[in-house]
């Protein structure tokens, strides 16, 4: 059975490839369907949707949201899947993160300017070339101007939680989106929820009160869940009877050694995995197709 990916960025978020080229790579690897899912924003869609129709890959309209619960004490991304070509209020809001965005990036290179280093957001916005800028285009100045050795290092040194230069995102709670989502119609689904290591609990707690605010399904399979994390998933999917979603969340050449569909090797996501989320749609009344 042919191979999808759910979970997959274009350089109108973070990663490094156009959406066409993308759509192009899923083709070349054999996937009959990809979901492009970048970070705040659904600016590359068109784009995408346009190349699967030439290709022959089927392109689901997502975007992913990184919110917050708990009072802050967890961070979770939310991914909407089959996104309205109207969407409502995610416009207005897609706008305010993108926004808030652009501040942090001016105060990451601030900081970074306050440790000696002679970087500014015109250095980061030429290695950007009109992509949307973020923390890769930061990492990949560095690298030019020879503060660090990969881009692995800005992060651990400056960029990453640990880092310098670290600036928390801004970001939404985890209900009010799932219910801005739900609302427009998306399947709403929990993105690698194992990754943060959260407290059984806790996470159980919010995924019931997720579910209340019309959390549809979870993703399951992701290119850094171990199989430990992927039965910790299923089960949690399985005790609140959500659809069973999967992505390599990749980002091309920002994220080096991750392929769409096999992730870092450890991933086969079946079609059968985008059949059984339609089905879940149509039993609630929601289009498959754009």
């Amino acid at each position: 059975m042919p191979l999808i990916d759910l979970h997959t960025h274009s350089n109108a978020s973070d990663g490094s490839d156009s959406p066409a080229q993308l759509v192009a790579a899923a083709r070349v690897s054999g996937l009959a369907a990809i979901a492009l899912t970048d970070h705040d924003t659904i600016a590359g869609l068109e784009e995408a949707e346009a190349a699967g129709r030439d290709m022959g890959v089927t392109v689901i309209r997502g975007c992913e949201l990184s919110t917050t619960a708990e009072n802050g004490a967890l961070r979770l991304h939310i991914l909407a899947l089959w996104l309205p070509r109207d969407t409502g209020d995610l416009k207005a809001c897609l706008q305010d993160l993108r926004a808030k965005r652009d501040a942090r990036n001016d105060r990451i290179v601030a900081l970074l300017r306050g440790c000696d280093l002679d970087i500014s957001m015109d250095d980061v916005r030429d290695l950007a070339r009109g992509e949307s800028v973020g923390r890769p285009h930061i990492a990949a100045a560095l690298l030019v101007k020879g503060y660090v050795k990969t881009p692995a290092e800005a992060f651990k040194r400056y960029l990453g939680r640990q880092g310098k230069a670290y600036v928390p995102k801004e970001v939404m709670p985890a209900e009010e989106a799932v219910r801005m989502l739900a609302g427009l119609g998306a399947t709403v689904c929990l993105a690698h929820p194992m990754l943060d290591k959260p407290p059984p609990d806790k996470l159980e707690a919010l995924v019931s009160r997720l579910v209340k605010q019309g959390l549809s399904a979870v993703e399951i399979w992701h290119s850094e869940h171990s199989a430990a994390d992927t039965r910790a998933a299923l089960g949690l999917a399985q005790r609140f009877g959500l659809g069973l979603s999967g992505g390599s969340d990749y980002h091309g050449l920002n994220k080096p050694g991750i392929r769409m569909g096999t992730g870092r090797g450890n991933l086969r996501m079946r079609l059968d995995v985008l059949e059984n989320l339609a089905r879940l749609r149509r039993q609630r009344g929601l289009p498959v197709e754009g």
